[in-house]
């Protein structure tokens, strides 16, 4: 059996990849991978995503250069979601320029941003991408 194999992968063909950086423990993103894109992180030891909204495979940091070194994978005991442990290169994994995609943060009843932009996103990605 190969390792793929024992993935389970919803009715799209994808399951959820969480990017943990390696060190600090903190979350960094979530995203979603199919079959070829979980093979091509284990091959390359580089995060390769599945992009729905473009419905491409996406190497994390193709555009940006904040690539994303494999350190671990993992998969839960249900085999329906992947860990990635990574070194975030450059610092920054939100296509908001910040370190986290997760840095809004429930205060009452309102979300509050709780993690400051590290660098403008005009000046990560190219004006083609606008």
């Amino acid at each position: 059996m190969n390792w793929l194999d024992e993935i389970t992968f919803d009715e799209n063909g994808l399951v959820p990849a969480i990017a943990q950086d390696a060190s600090s423990g903190k979350i960094l993103m979530m995203a979603w991978m199919n079959r070829q894109s979980l093979q091509l992180t284990a091959e390359k030891k580089e995060a390769v995503y599945w992009s729905r909204s473009r419905a491409k495979l996406w190497h994390k940091g193709e555009e940006s250069g904040h690539i994303q070194k494999v350190v671990d994978l993992r998969f839960d005991c249900d085999q329906d979601v992947i860990l990635i442990k990574v070194e975030q290169q450059g610092g920054i994994a939100c296509h908001t320029g910040r370190e986290s995609c997760f840095y809004r943060q429930l205060q009452g009843d309102q979300w509050v941003e709780v993690e400051q932009v590290i660098k403008d996103p005009k000046d990560i990605y190219s004006q083609k991408d606008k």
